[in-house]
Protein backbone atom coordinates (compact mmCIF):
# COMPACT_ATOMS: atom_id res chain seq x y z
CA UNK A 1 0.00 0.00 0.00
CA UNK A 2 1.98 3.29 -1.05
CA UNK A 3 0.14 6.83 -1.25
CA UNK A 4 3.07 7.74 -3.48
CA UNK A 5 4.26 7.81 -7.64
CA UNK A 6 6.73 6.30 -9.69
CA UNK A 7 5.08 8.28 -12.24
CA UNK A 8 4.69 11.91 -10.21
CA UNK A 9 5.13 15.01 -12.21
CA UNK A 10 8.70 16.63 -11.55
CA UNK A 11 8.57 20.11 -9.66
CA UNK A 12 6.51 22.84 -11.05
CA UNK A 13 4.23 25.52 -10.51
CA UNK A 14 0.45 25.27 -9.25
CA UNK A 15 -2.22 26.62 -11.10
CA UNK A 16 -2.15 30.06 -9.36
CA UNK A 17 -3.02 32.97 -11.38
CA UNK A 18 -1.35 36.09 -9.91
CA UNK A 19 0.91 34.40 -7.77
CA UNK A 20 4.12 36.23 -8.96
CA UNK A 21 2.85 39.58 -7.34
CA UNK A 22 3.04 37.17 -3.93
CA UNK A 23 6.68 38.19 -2.03
CA UNK A 24 6.98 35.21 -0.31
CA UNK A 25 9.85 37.09 1.95
CA UNK A 26 7.07 39.69 2.69
CA UNK A 27 4.75 36.81 3.54
CA UNK A 28 7.22 35.19 5.93
CA UNK A 29 8.28 38.34 7.73
CA UNK A 30 4.42 39.21 8.46
CA UNK A 31 3.80 35.63 9.62
CA UNK A 32 6.72 35.77 12.14
CA UNK A 33 5.58 39.43 13.76
CA UNK A 34 1.79 37.53 14.13
CA UNK A 35 2.67 34.54 14.44
CA UNK A 36 0.21 31.18 13.41
CA UNK A 37 -2.74 30.93 13.43
CA UNK A 38 -4.57 31.17 17.10
CA UNK A 39 -7.15 28.92 16.57
CA UNK A 40 -4.23 26.37 15.35
CA UNK A 41 -2.10 27.38 18.58
CA UNK A 42 -5.14 26.51 21.06
CA UNK A 43 -5.69 23.15 19.65
CA UNK A 44 -1.98 21.80 19.45
CA UNK A 45 0.18 24.88 21.86
CA UNK A 46 3.39 23.64 19.92
CA UNK A 47 2.36 24.68 16.78
CA UNK A 48 4.17 27.59 16.32
CA UNK A 49 5.16 28.21 12.76
CA UNK A 50 2.34 27.20 9.69
CA UNK A 51 4.17 24.63 7.90
CA UNK A 52 4.07 20.67 9.24
CA UNK A 53 6.15 17.59 7.41
CA UNK A 54 3.61 15.68 5.80
CA UNK A 55 3.05 11.81 5.92
CA UNK A 56 5.22 10.30 2.98
CA UNK A 57 4.88 6.92 2.15
CA UNK A 58 8.21 5.15 2.79
CA UNK A 59 9.92 8.00 3.93
CA UNK A 60 8.50 10.16 7.16
CA UNK A 61 9.79 7.26 9.76
CA UNK A 62 10.93 8.25 12.90
CA UNK A 63 14.43 8.92 11.61
CA UNK A 64 13.17 11.08 8.91
CA UNK A 65 10.88 13.29 11.20
CA UNK A 66 13.73 13.74 14.06
CA UNK A 67 15.96 15.13 11.46
CA UNK A 68 13.09 17.71 10.35
CA UNK A 69 12.24 18.61 13.70
CA UNK A 70 15.65 19.11 14.81
CA UNK A 71 15.70 21.58 11.65
CA UNK A 72 12.38 23.62 12.48
CA UNK A 73 10.09 21.63 11.93
CA UNK A 74 6.74 21.86 14.54
CA UNK A 75 4.73 18.99 13.99
CA UNK A 76 5.01 15.90 11.76
CA UNK A 77 2.58 13.27 10.34
CA UNK A 78 3.36 9.36 9.82
CA UNK A 79 2.74 7.57 6.69
CA UNK A 80 -0.63 6.71 6.26
CA UNK A 81 -1.13 2.59 8.25
CA UNK A 82 -3.73 0.23 6.93
CA UNK A 83 -6.57 0.17 10.01
CA UNK A 84 -5.92 -3.77 9.59
CA UNK A 85 -2.72 -3.52 10.38
CA UNK A 86 -2.93 -1.55 12.97
CA UNK A 87 -5.55 -4.18 14.87
CA UNK A 88 -3.05 -7.44 13.23
CA UNK A 89 -1.44 -8.14 16.84
CA UNK A 90 -0.12 -4.30 17.30
CA UNK A 91 2.64 -5.00 14.39
CA UNK A 92 1.50 -2.12 12.53
CA UNK A 93 2.77 0.49 15.45
CA UNK A 94 6.85 -0.80 14.65
CA UNK A 95 6.06 0.66 11.53
CA UNK A 96 5.16 4.07 13.69
CA UNK A 97 8.81 3.96 15.12
CA UNK A 98 7.32 4.22 18.98
CA UNK A 99 9.22 0.83 20.73
CA UNK A 100 12.50 2.91 21.90
CA UNK A 101 11.23 5.07 24.14
CA UNK A 102 13.83 7.13 25.58
CA UNK A 103 15.58 11.05 25.02
CA UNK A 104 16.64 11.66 21.02
CA UNK A 105 15.92 8.12 19.77
CA UNK A 106 12.54 7.56 17.44
CA UNK A 107 9.59 7.53 19.33
CA UNK A 108 11.11 9.83 22.38
CA UNK A 109 9.95 12.99 23.97
CA UNK A 110 11.64 14.06 20.66
CA UNK A 111 9.09 12.67 18.11
CA UNK A 112 6.49 14.87 19.41
CA UNK A 113 4.02 16.36 18.78
CA UNK A 114 3.06 13.44 15.99
CA UNK A 115 -0.30 12.55 14.17
CA UNK A 116 -1.03 9.20 13.29
CA UNK A 117 -2.45 8.62 9.71
CA UNK A 118 -4.92 5.93 9.39
CA UNK A 119 -6.60 4.46 6.34
CA UNK A 120 -9.03 1.99 6.09
CA UNK A 121 -12.72 0.80 4.74
CA UNK A 122 -15.11 -0.39 7.45
CA UNK A 123 -15.96 2.29 10.61
CA UNK A 124 -15.80 -0.47 13.31
CA UNK A 125 -11.96 -0.93 11.84
CA UNK A 126 -11.29 2.54 11.87
CA UNK A 127 -13.18 3.76 14.63
CA UNK A 128 -11.11 0.30 16.72
CA UNK A 129 -7.45 1.03 15.40
CA UNK A 130 -7.64 4.91 16.02
CA UNK A 131 -9.10 4.12 19.67
CA UNK A 132 -6.01 1.56 19.97
CA UNK A 133 -3.27 4.15 18.55
CA UNK A 134 -4.84 7.42 20.55
CA UNK A 135 -4.33 4.44 23.83
CA UNK A 136 -0.67 3.18 22.62
CA UNK A 137 -1.22 -0.45 24.21
CA UNK A 138 -3.23 0.71 27.22
CA UNK A 139 -5.46 -2.56 26.93
CA UNK A 140 -4.67 -5.79 25.21
CA UNK A 141 -5.13 -6.38 20.87
CA UNK A 142 -8.30 -8.40 21.67
CA UNK A 143 -10.02 -5.14 23.06
CA UNK A 144 -9.51 -3.33 19.97
CA UNK A 145 -10.27 -5.92 18.16
CA UNK A 146 -13.59 -6.90 19.50
CA UNK A 147 -14.61 -2.89 18.68
CA UNK A 148 -14.03 -4.21 15.12
CA UNK A 149 -14.85 -7.76 14.62
CA UNK A 150 -17.69 -8.80 17.39
CA UNK A 151 -20.96 -9.73 15.21
CA UNK A 152 -19.37 -8.77 12.31
CA UNK A 153 -20.34 -10.29 9.54
CA UNK A 154 -19.29 -13.40 8.23
CA UNK A 155 -18.13 -11.88 5.12
CA UNK A 156 -16.26 -9.00 6.43
CA UNK A 157 -14.23 -11.46 8.50
CA UNK A 158 -13.52 -13.80 5.78
CA UNK A 159 -12.56 -10.39 3.80
CA UNK A 160 -9.99 -9.71 6.41
CA UNK A 161 -8.37 -13.77 6.97
CA UNK A 162 -7.80 -13.88 3.21
CA UNK A 163 -5.87 -10.18 2.78
CA UNK A 164 -2.24 -10.50 3.01
CA UNK A 165 -0.92 -7.26 5.16
CA UNK A 166 1.71 -4.73 4.32
CA UNK A 167 2.47 -1.51 5.95
CA UNK A 168 2.33 1.96 3.85
CA UNK A 169 6.28 1.32 2.92
CA UNK A 170 5.82 -2.47 1.84
CA UNK A 171 7.05 -4.04 4.92
CA UNK A 172 5.63 -7.69 4.82
CA UNK A 173 2.71 -8.18 7.88
CA UNK A 174 0.67 -11.47 6.55
CA UNK A 175 -2.53 -12.48 7.08
CA UNK A 176 -4.12 -12.81 10.37
CA UNK A 177 -7.65 -13.82 11.94
CA UNK A 178 -9.62 -10.96 13.96
CA UNK A 179 -11.46 -13.64 16.49
CA UNK A 180 -8.28 -15.22 17.48
CA UNK A 181 -8.65 -14.96 21.04
CA UNK A 182 -12.28 -13.80 21.62
CA UNK A 183 -14.28 -16.82 21.51
CA UNK A 184 -13.34 -16.86 25.46
CA UNK A 185 -16.88 -15.84 27.72
CA UNK A 186 -14.29 -12.64 29.13
CA UNK A 187 -13.49 -11.44 26.17
CA UNK A 188 -17.11 -9.89 24.75
CA UNK A 189 -18.23 -6.41 25.18
CA UNK A 190 -20.66 -7.20 27.67
CA UNK A 191 -18.41 -7.53 30.03
CA UNK A 192 -17.72 -4.59 32.14
CA UNK A 193 -14.63 -4.74 33.72
CA UNK A 194 -12.79 -4.59 30.68
CA UNK A 195 -15.07 -2.10 28.24
CA UNK A 196 -13.36 -1.48 25.26
CA UNK A 197 -14.51 2.21 24.52
CA UNK A 198 -14.23 3.36 28.64
CA UNK A 199 -11.49 5.54 28.21
CA UNK A 200 -10.78 6.13 32.01
CA UNK A 201 -9.45 2.55 32.27
CA UNK A 202 -5.88 1.97 32.75
CA UNK A 203 -3.80 3.15 35.69
CA UNK A 204 0.09 4.03 36.78
CA UNK A 205 2.60 2.29 36.92
CA UNK A 206 3.62 -0.07 33.96
CA UNK A 207 1.79 -1.08 30.55
CA UNK A 208 2.36 -2.58 27.31
CA UNK A 209 4.00 -0.71 24.79
CA UNK A 210 3.24 -0.75 20.78
CA UNK A 211 6.05 -3.63 20.27
CA UNK A 212 5.00 -5.36 23.06
CA UNK A 213 6.97 -4.44 25.90
CA UNK A 214 7.01 -3.05 29.60
CA UNK A 215 7.37 0.68 29.00
CA UNK A 216 6.89 3.30 32.26
CA UNK A 217 3.44 5.28 31.82
CA UNK A 218 5.64 8.51 32.43
CA UNK A 219 7.50 8.16 29.15
CA UNK A 220 4.64 9.32 27.11
CA UNK A 221 4.39 7.29 23.55
CA UNK A 222 0.83 8.56 22.94
CA UNK A 223 -0.16 10.56 19.19
CA UNK A 224 -1.27 14.08 19.93
CA UNK A 225 -3.72 13.60 16.74
CA UNK A 226 -5.30 11.15 14.59
CA UNK A 227 -5.31 11.94 10.83
CA UNK A 228 -8.08 10.20 8.76
CA UNK A 229 -6.88 9.30 4.95
CA UNK A 230 -9.63 10.47 2.18
CA UNK A 231 -6.83 11.37 0.27
CA UNK A 232 -4.48 8.86 -1.41
CA UNK A 233 -5.07 7.35 -4.81
CA UNK A 234 -4.44 3.75 -3.61
CA UNK A 235 -6.66 0.92 -4.68
CA UNK A 236 -9.68 -0.09 -3.49
CA UNK A 237 -9.82 -3.32 -1.32
CA UNK A 238 -12.80 -5.93 -2.65
CA UNK A 239 -14.56 -3.44 -4.34
CA UNK A 240 -14.59 -1.09 -0.85
CA UNK A 241 -13.36 2.57 -0.81
CA UNK A 242 -10.25 3.77 0.98
CA UNK A 243 -8.23 6.92 0.92
CA UNK A 244 -9.50 8.99 -1.53
CA UNK A 245 -11.93 6.35 -2.99
CA UNK A 246 -14.46 8.24 -0.12
CA UNK A 247 -14.57 11.11 -2.14
CA UNK A 248 -16.84 8.81 -4.38
CA UNK A 249 -19.27 7.73 -1.54
CA UNK A 250 -19.73 10.61 1.03
CA UNK A 251 -22.12 9.02 2.86
CA UNK A 252 -19.71 6.15 3.86
CA UNK A 253 -16.56 8.54 4.33
CA UNK A 254 -19.11 10.27 6.76
CA UNK A 255 -19.73 7.14 8.79
CA UNK A 256 -16.32 6.61 9.18
CA UNK A 257 -15.34 10.22 10.54
CA UNK A 258 -18.34 9.75 12.93
CA UNK A 259 -17.30 6.52 14.40
CA UNK A 260 -13.35 7.85 14.62
CA UNK A 261 -14.60 11.20 16.76
CA UNK A 262 -17.04 9.04 18.62
CA UNK A 263 -14.02 6.62 19.84
CA UNK A 264 -11.19 8.43 20.23
CA UNK A 265 -10.95 10.50 23.95
CA UNK A 266 -12.32 13.96 23.43
CA UNK A 267 -9.00 15.21 24.63
CA UNK A 268 -7.69 13.74 21.11
CA UNK A 269 -7.78 16.02 18.28
CA UNK A 270 -9.24 14.72 14.79
CA UNK A 271 -8.26 15.56 11.57
CA UNK A 272 -8.58 14.23 8.19
CA UNK A 273 -6.87 14.96 4.55
CA UNK A 274 -8.57 14.97 1.64
CA UNK A 275 -7.93 15.96 -1.83
CA UNK A 276 -10.05 18.88 -3.42
CA UNK A 277 -12.40 16.09 -5.35
CA UNK A 278 -11.91 12.55 -7.22
CA UNK A 279 -12.79 14.31 -10.65
CA UNK A 280 -13.71 17.68 -11.49
CA UNK A 281 -17.44 16.19 -12.83
CA UNK A 282 -19.91 18.82 -10.38
CA UNK A 283 -21.41 15.47 -8.32
CA UNK A 284 -17.31 14.96 -7.19
CA UNK A 285 -16.86 18.42 -6.53
CA UNK A 286 -20.74 18.44 -4.50
CA UNK A 287 -19.10 15.20 -2.51
CA UNK A 288 -16.08 16.84 -1.06
CA UNK A 289 -17.87 19.86 -0.43
CA UNK A 290 -20.74 17.19 1.74
CA UNK A 291 -17.14 15.57 3.46
CA UNK A 292 -15.70 18.63 4.41
CA UNK A 293 -18.79 20.30 5.92
CA UNK A 294 -19.64 17.06 7.92
CA UNK A 295 -15.93 16.70 9.73
CA UNK A 296 -15.87 20.25 10.95
CA UNK A 297 -19.86 19.85 12.17
CA UNK A 298 -18.56 16.66 14.51
CA UNK A 299 -15.82 18.01 16.03
CA UNK A 300 -12.74 17.72 13.55
CA UNK A 301 -9.91 20.38 14.22
CA UNK A 302 -8.74 20.72 10.72
CA UNK A 303 -8.81 19.67 7.54
CA UNK A 304 -5.38 19.31 4.50
CA UNK A 305 -6.23 19.62 1.39
CA UNK A 306 -4.34 18.41 -1.33
CA UNK A 307 -5.28 20.84 -4.61
CA UNK A 308 -4.79 17.97 -7.02
CA UNK A 309 -7.85 15.53 -7.74
CA UNK A 310 -7.68 12.04 -6.73
CA UNK A 311 -7.64 10.89 -10.67
CA UNK A 312 -4.62 12.92 -11.24
CA UNK A 313 -2.78 11.01 -8.33
CA UNK A 314 0.77 13.11 -8.74
CA UNK A 315 0.37 14.01 -12.31
CA UNK A 316 -0.31 17.89 -12.82
CA UNK A 317 -0.50 20.95 -11.60
CA UNK A 318 -2.57 21.28 -8.34
CA UNK A 319 -5.10 24.04 -7.96
CA UNK A 320 -4.38 26.57 -5.78
CA UNK A 321 -6.86 28.84 -6.67
CA UNK A 322 -9.07 26.19 -5.47
CA UNK A 323 -7.42 26.52 -2.03
CA UNK A 324 -7.91 30.45 -2.28
CA UNK A 325 -11.39 29.76 -2.76
CA UNK A 326 -12.41 27.13 -0.40
CA UNK A 327 -10.33 29.42 2.53
CA UNK A 328 -12.30 32.60 1.43
CA UNK A 329 -15.80 30.35 1.56
CA UNK A 330 -14.67 28.89 5.34
CA UNK A 331 -13.18 31.68 7.03
CA UNK A 332 -13.80 29.96 10.32
CA UNK A 333 -12.74 26.82 9.61
CA UNK A 334 -8.70 25.84 10.23
CA UNK A 335 -7.39 24.68 6.89
CA UNK A 336 -4.04 23.79 5.59
CA UNK A 337 -2.98 23.30 2.46
CA UNK A 338 -1.00 20.78 0.00
CA UNK A 339 0.35 20.47 -3.64
CA UNK A 340 3.30 22.09 -5.48
CA UNK A 341 5.15 22.84 -2.31
CA UNK A 342 8.78 22.40 -3.75
CA UNK A 343 10.81 25.16 -1.96
CA UNK A 344 11.09 27.58 0.91
CA UNK A 345 9.32 29.78 -1.16
CA UNK A 346 6.37 28.18 -1.87
CA UNK A 347 5.33 27.69 1.79
CA UNK A 348 4.99 31.02 1.84
CA UNK A 349 3.45 31.91 -1.68
CA UNK A 350 1.28 29.36 -0.75
CA UNK A 351 -0.11 31.22 2.71
CA UNK A 352 -0.09 34.10 1.06
CA UNK A 353 -2.15 33.41 -1.82
CA UNK A 354 -4.80 31.32 -0.43
CA UNK A 355 -5.08 32.24 2.78
CA UNK A 356 -4.57 28.76 4.43
CA UNK A 357 -3.76 28.60 8.45
CA UNK A 358 -0.15 26.12 6.92
CA UNK A 359 1.43 23.92 4.65
CA UNK A 360 1.92 20.49 4.65
CA UNK A 361 5.39 19.79 3.24
CA UNK A 362 5.29 16.88 1.20
CA UNK A 363 8.01 15.91 -1.41
CA UNK A 364 9.71 18.90 -1.29
CA UNK A 365 10.86 17.58 2.31
CA UNK A 366 12.49 14.98 0.85
CA UNK A 367 16.34 14.85 1.08
CA UNK A 368 15.99 18.59 1.93
CA UNK A 369 15.57 19.18 5.73
CA UNK A 370 16.85 22.12 5.64
CA UNK A 371 13.30 23.79 3.50
CA UNK A 372 12.24 23.97 7.81
CA UNK A 373 15.20 26.12 8.88
CA UNK A 374 14.98 28.49 5.99
CA UNK A 375 11.09 29.30 6.35
CA UNK A 376 12.31 29.93 10.34
CA UNK A 377 14.87 32.54 8.80
CA UNK A 378 12.49 33.93 6.43
CA UNK A 379 9.81 34.05 9.17
CA UNK A 380 12.63 36.44 11.22
CA UNK A 381 13.11 38.31 8.66
CA UNK A 382 16.22 36.71 7.27
CA UNK A 383 17.70 35.61 3.74
CA UNK A 384 17.14 31.58 3.52
CA UNK A 385 20.93 30.05 3.79
CA UNK A 386 21.48 27.11 1.56
CA UNK A 387 23.29 23.86 3.38
CA UNK A 388 26.70 24.04 3.36
CA UNK A 389 28.83 20.77 2.32
CA UNK A 390 29.78 20.27 5.96
CA UNK A 391 26.05 20.98 7.05
CA UNK A 392 25.17 18.17 4.29
CA UNK A 393 27.74 15.61 5.40
CA UNK A 394 26.44 16.03 9.06
CA UNK A 395 22.77 15.42 8.53
CA UNK A 396 23.49 12.89 6.06
CA UNK A 397 25.47 10.79 8.20
CA UNK A 398 22.63 12.02 11.33
CA UNK A 399 20.12 10.37 9.55
CA UNK A 400 22.10 7.27 8.90
CA UNK A 401 22.57 6.93 12.82
CA UNK A 402 18.91 7.13 13.31
CA UNK A 403 17.81 5.15 11.06
CA UNK A 404 19.76 2.47 12.31
CA UNK A 405 18.11 3.18 15.43
CA UNK A 406 14.76 2.68 13.58
CA UNK A 407 15.98 -0.05 10.79
CA UNK A 408 18.55 -1.97 11.84
CA UNK A 409 22.00 -1.75 9.99
CA UNK A 410 21.19 -3.67 6.46
CA UNK A 411 17.93 -1.62 5.94
CA UNK A 412 19.13 1.45 6.99
CA UNK A 413 21.88 1.03 4.42
CA UNK A 414 19.16 0.56 1.51
CA UNK A 415 16.73 3.01 2.91
CA UNK A 416 19.02 5.70 3.03
CA UNK A 417 20.25 4.98 -0.55
CA UNK A 418 16.72 6.55 -1.60
CA UNK A 419 17.18 9.38 0.72
CA UNK A 420 20.80 9.91 0.00
CA UNK A 421 20.01 10.39 -4.07
CA UNK A 422 17.26 13.04 -2.86
CA UNK A 423 20.41 15.03 -0.77
CA UNK A 424 22.59 14.91 -3.72
CA UNK A 425 20.42 17.88 -5.28
CA UNK A 426 22.33 20.19 -2.45
CA UNK A 427 25.75 19.24 -3.77
CA UNK A 428 27.59 21.58 -6.59
CA UNK A 429 28.44 18.69 -8.46
CA UNK A 430 25.08 16.83 -7.62
CA UNK A 431 24.37 14.77 -11.06
CA UNK A 432 27.71 12.79 -9.79
CA UNK A 433 26.83 12.45 -6.44
CA UNK A 434 23.50 11.31 -7.31
CA UNK A 435 24.73 8.39 -10.11
CA UNK A 436 27.70 7.50 -7.36
CA UNK A 437 24.68 6.85 -4.46
CA UNK A 438 22.27 4.86 -6.77
CA UNK A 439 25.51 2.31 -6.76
CA UNK A 440 25.16 1.91 -3.31
CA UNK A 441 25.14 -1.42 -2.05
CA UNK A 442 26.63 -1.07 1.56
CA UNK A 443 28.17 0.75 4.29
CA UNK A 444 31.76 1.08 2.95
CA UNK A 445 30.01 2.12 -0.72
CA UNK A 446 28.09 5.01 1.40
CA UNK A 447 30.94 5.95 3.11
CA UNK A 448 33.49 6.31 0.29
CA UNK A 449 30.61 8.82 -1.36
CA UNK A 450 30.93 10.81 1.95
CA UNK A 451 34.83 10.95 1.84
CA UNK A 452 34.94 11.46 -1.72
CA UNK A 453 32.00 14.42 -1.90
CA UNK A 454 31.55 15.30 1.35
CA UNK A 455 35.15 15.46 2.73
Amino acid sequence: MSCTSNNATPPGPAIAPGVESIDPAAVARRVGREGVDPRLRAILPAFDAPFFQAGLAGYSDAAMRIIARRHGCPFCVTEALLDRTLLAGGRGFAKADLGELHDNVPGGVEDHPLACQIMGSDPREMAASALKVAEQGKRPPKHYRLIAYENASPELLEEVRSQHLRTAGGQQIGRFDPTEGLGDSENTLGDDSCDPLDHETGGEGEYESSLGTAAPRHLDTSFEVIDINLACPVKKIKAKARGGHWLTEPAGAIKILEAVREAVPAKTPCTLKLRRSYDDTPEMVENFETIFDAAYAMGYSWATVHARTVEQKYIGPSRWTFLQDLVRRHPDKVIFGSGDVWDVNDIFRMIGYTGVSGVSVARGCIGNPWIFRQARQMMAGEAPAAPTIAEQRAVLEEHFRLSVTVNGEGLASRLMRKFAIRFAAHHPDGETVRREFIRVESIVDWRGVLERHYG
